[in-house]
């Protein structure tokens, strides 16, 4: 692992100066090219974080895709030659494929290689395929960026798009050290701000502030925009609404798994926000003033000393 080592290093001081001081990995293989993978390959690409970087795809569609993106060296469906020689694995697929891909190109994970992925859900994910990586002599982080977009795909990926965002690393008591620290520095030269979390203790914070959200988008936008009367009511939705369920035109595939894989805590989440409905709703029936004022005002302050914390890169 000295190389990881060296890698780690020269990372840290990519990201102090500004600049990344020639190769620092050798080949870095990304698995599932959409927006977040395509990032990664873009930001990697324009900062020459590696001498080579590879992408594998289901669709042979999806090829012209990166082509045109440019966020790869090249594109494949072969999902090996991929893998093959890569010092760095990120997995970028939807989170119920994790297992079966990992498991299927053990053949050419390249001893003492680095994998990772970028998945929203890391207890099981964590604990399925750092024995799975463990087999071919590598060594598994989790990992989770906390950027993302409503849209999706290659052709949506963005170079800056990690920029100033959260990535938390979630090592277990199993993690080699170094591929922690090479992988830490690696998001950091992406302009990342890393968290280590434990994996429980992650999915368990993240169904409060990333699941929930999302449900919560997504009830909004199917409630008020069903039918009848649609068209009128949808010519009454304005940037309220639309800022309010932006999210909820994220992938349905990727969050029934995130959903699903998360059930417990989000289901506790999920139970919190409804009781917190619920006492607004009989405020409203008793026409509390000082109730529904109490409600309102508190929302806002802790918004406004989230924003002005700095804890978000958003432009207000």
């Amino acid at each position: 692992m000295a190389a990881y080592g060296r890698a780690a290093k020269g990372l840290a001081i990519a990201w102090a100066t500004g600049y990344s001081p020639g190769v620092n990995f050798r080949k870095i293989a990304i698995i599932g090219v959409g927006l977040l993978g395509g990032s990664i390959g873009l930001a990697v690409k324009q900062r020459r974080l590696a001498g080579e970087v590879a992408g594998f795809v289901r669709r042979p569609a999806s090829l012209a895709e990166c082509e045109r993106a440019g966020a790869l060296d090249y594109a494949t469906t072969d999902l090996l030659a991929a893998v093959s020689g890569a010092d760095l694995v990120i997995l970028c697929t939807p989170l119920a494929q994790m297992p079966a891909v990992t498991a299927q190109l053990l053949p050419a994970l390249k001893p003492g290689a680095v994998v990772t992925d970028v998945g929203s859900v890391k207890a099981g994910v964590v604990r399925d395929l750092e024995k799975l990586a463990a087999k071919a002599g590598a060594y598994f982080v989790g990992g989770h960026p906390m950027a993302g977009a409503e849209k999706t795909g290659v052709l949506a990926a963005r170079a800056d798009l990690f920029v100033g965002a959260v990535c938390v690393v979630t090592p277990t008591k199993k993690s080699h050290g170094p591929a922690v620290r090479a992988l830490e520095a690696f998001w950091q030269s992406l302009g990342a701000r890393t968290l280590r979390l434990a994996p429980g203790e992650h999915d368990a914070l993240v169904s409060r502030t990333s699941h929930l959200p999302h449900v919560v988008a997504a009830a909004l936008a199917a409630q008020v925009l069903q039918p009848p009367q649609l068209k009128t009511r949808s010519a009454l939705c304005a940037t309220g609404f639309r800022d309010t369920t932006r999210i909820a035109s994220g992938s349905p595939e990727m969050w029934r798994d995130i959903a699903l894989a998360n059930r417990k805590n989000l289901g506790q989440a999920v139970g919190a926000f409804i009781r917190e409905l619920e006492a607004f709703q009989g405020a409203l029936a008793r026409a509390d003033q000082t109730a529904v004022t109490r409600f309102f005002e508190t929302a806002k302050q802790r918004r406004d000393d989230w924003c002005a914390s700095g804890a978000t890169h958003s432009p207000e």
